[in-house]
């Protein structure tokens, strides 16, 4: 055998959500010596340039705020978008440990959180998603958990220190190997955690596997290369979903930010370049929202909407970034955005009429009145959906149903529960699968070393 360069009892590659939540969870159920190995703290994981916006249903904030939720009700919730049964118990599995990590997120790392009653999401049959207050997003997630995991003593994050491989011997995966300045280091492990970002950045996979989403306008981070997916796959792991990948139906592609999904359920419209509406707006959830908008013609749409949805959708990090870019303009009268966008007057008038019952859709949510705001938005790409197939512990499988030993895997490097498609999509599975699996995994890994 080669020499071996470290030896710990959890090698975890990746210091995203998934990664942090994993080595955290793992140390306070017993492990004793976890490292996390970090391509770039600096450029970023997915997780941190998201809204930070946690789905849980069953938590304290809901009771609180009055609102009756529970694990198994989010998880139906999450099958009747997705229309994937075939990851139930996984999706439950996730569900249940949500409650759990919200309220520890609060009460044991201080997080300050708070129940987004005014964060309506499709398909979400009551407010789920708890966001920070103040809505800073998903820097202010990952900071809070760097700092825990740099105040423990049994965990190490090195960062600019890629996974290279994983480290296979007659008792399955005992390691992986590292890219550290001075060269290639070997890593044994008890057990290793494939906790990177997906392959939304990678584009030859993109092409192989989820082929729609090529050529889209892509906000997620440039690390997101699926390495972790084909050293697994080269293990003998099966993947799943992955054509599925988490879209956007309100970029901006001028400026590159998006807008808050949340102004499709409180009232905005859509409509194409020649001005007429296409969708129903509230019905769809933003990734859905995404494919929609591609399939227009010039796969791009203007978005409008009133003072009442700017000022119930402006506390948002999304709105902030993208007020700062100028991603929208304001508009006194029709006649001047008319003007502006080359759409007929008439046009506009029926599309906020709410009123005006266009064939197979039906007339807008409700009325919108002047002054008015308006962008032209497209369908982007976030991140991508599909990975490594686990079970309801994130360990990794092989196509026959058994678990290769010693391997877990979650966030960007596992499958999603979305489905096959974008359209499953349920706003927060993202995050929902990062922190979910990185909670079950810390807590089995401590279980089995």
């Amino acid at each position: 055998m080669k020499s071996v360069d470290l030896e710990v009892d959890l090698a975890v590659i990746g210091g995203g959500a998934c990664g942090l939540v994993t080595a955290l969870r793992a140390v306070e159920a017993g492990v004793q010596s976890v490292a996390i190995f970090e391509k770039s703290v600096r450029q970023g994981c997915n997780a941190q340039f998201s809204s930070g916006s946690l789905a849980a249903g069953g938590t304290r904030f809901q009771r609180d705020a009055g609102v009756d939720d529970s694990p198994q009700r989010h998880a139906r919730d999450l099958m009747a978008v997705s229309g994937d049964r075939s990851d139930e118990e996984i999706v439950l599995a996730l569900c249940r440990a949500a409650p759990r990590y919200v309220e520890w997120l609060a009460d044991d790392l201080d997080y300050p959180l708070e129940l987004g009653i005014d964060m309506p999401r499709a398909g979400q049959s009551v407010p789920r998603l708890h966001t920070d207050v103040g809505r800073v997003g998903g820097s202010r997630l990952i900071d809070t958990l760097r700092r825990a995991v740099g105040l423990s003593s049994r965990i190490a994050l090195v960062d600019s220190t890629p996974g290279t491989g994983l480290i296979e011997g007659d008792d399955g995966v005992i390691g992986a190997t590292v890219l550290e300045p001075t060269g290639e280091k070997r890593v044994l492990a008890g057990a290793v955690v494939l906790a990177a970002d997906g392959f939304g950045a990678n584009q030859q996979m993109l092409s192989r596997y989820a082929p729609d989403a090529v050529g889209r306008v892509y906000g997620g981070v440039s690390t997101s290369t699926g390495d972790a997916i084909e050293w697994g796959v080269r293990a003998g792991a099966a993947t799943k979903n992955m054509g599925a990948f988490l879209g956007h139906g309100l970029m901006v592609r001028e400026t590159g930010t998006r807008l808050n999904p949340s102004l499709p359920l409180l009232g905005a419209v859509l409509v194409n370049p020649d001005g007429d509406r296409f969708v129903v707006e509230s019905a769809q959830g933003y990734s859905k929202l995404g494919n929609i908008l591609m399939r227009q013609p010039t796969q791009r749409s203007l978005l409008v909407w009133d003072e009442e949805a700017m000022e119930a959708a402006s506390n948002s990090e999304l709105m902030r970034d993208s007020s700062e870019a100028r991603a929208w303009r304001r508009y006194e009268d029709l006649e001047e955005l008319a003007r502006a966008t080359g759409i007929a007057v008439s046009k506009l008038v029926d599309a906020i009429s709410g009123t005006v019952a266009t064939p197979g859709i039906g007339p807008s949510l409700r009325p919108l009145a002047l002054p008015l705001y308006a962008a032209w938005v497209t369908g982007g790409i976030l991140t991508t959906q599909g990975g490594l197939r686990v079970d309801t512990s994130g360990r990794v499988l092989r196509p026959d149903g058994t678990h290769l030993r010693r391997l877990y895997a979650g966030g960007g490097s596992a499958a999603g529960i979305s489905g096959p498609s974008a359209d499953g999509y349920s706003s927060g599975n993202g995050l929902l699968t990062a922190f979910g699996f990185g909670w079950i995994i810390g807590e089995h890994a401590a279980s089995v070393l």
